[in-house]
Order: C-alpha cells, then structure tokens, then sequence
C-alpha cells in the first residue's frame, strides 16, 4: 500500500516562503505522476502544480512564477517550494499520485490513486 506523508507547513508572513515535502513509502515512485492541491476553508480542492515521471511540470495561474514544484525519485519525495507567499494562499495542502495512466492534469480529483493527509499553510498579511 502506497502512503504520502506531506510535511513543512506552518505560518509565514506575506512575503515569505516555505517548501512542501511529500514523501511516499510502500511503491515505486518514479513511475508516480505527482501534484499539489490546496484546499481553503469552504471551497473545493484545486490543482496548484503538477510533476510528471519525466519531470515536465505545469502550474495554476495563481501560483504561476512563485511555486516551483519538484521530485527526488532516490529520496521517494516531491517539493513544492512556495516563495511570495500571499494570504490568498492560505490553505490546507494534500500531495497525490498517480500510477500511469491518464496524465495528472486530466483527472478529477477523485480519480488521483493516492492522497497525503494535508499540511496547513497559512499565510499572515
């Protein structure tokens, strides 16, 4: 059984930054597409940057030349390393995977193989 353990959370001021790990234990993760979601209180789940086994990477619109997404298939972990942090991007943020299939970026969210259990971020103005 695969499992995604996401950490590096907390609280940063507007401005700052933070890096997200993902780590996955229990599969063979460089055959993993992997992304990013963030989830604010009351709104649905939505894609923030995607990674392929290849390392081809796309991003959101709103995060787009401030989030770098990133994988270390020898460590079993993608980053998401988050700079000017705005208080819109305060959210809980869950990593998932994929074996291969569908690209990442056409699945719902229902459809992603494995989910982490979410790390808060949250960003003060």
């Amino acid at each position: 059984q695969v499992q995604l353990v996401e950490s590096g959370g907390g609280l940063v001021q507007a401005g700052g930054s933070l890096r997200l790990s993902c780590t996955a234990s229990g599969g063979a993760f460089s055959s993993y597409s992997m992304g990013w979601f963030h989830q604010a209180p009351g709104k649905e789940r939505e894609l923030v940057a995607a990674i392929s086994r290849g390392g081809s990477t796309s991003y959101s619109d709103s995060v787009k030349g401030r989030f770098t997404i990133s994988r270390d298939n020898a460590k079993n972990t993608a980053y998401l390393q988050m700079n000017s942090l705005k208080p819109e991007d305060t959210a809980v943020y869950y990593c998932a995977a994929d074996r291969p299939g569908l690209p990442f970026t056409w699945r719902r969210p229902s459809e992603h193989d494995y989910w982490g259990q979410g790390t808060q971020v949250t960003v003060s103005s």
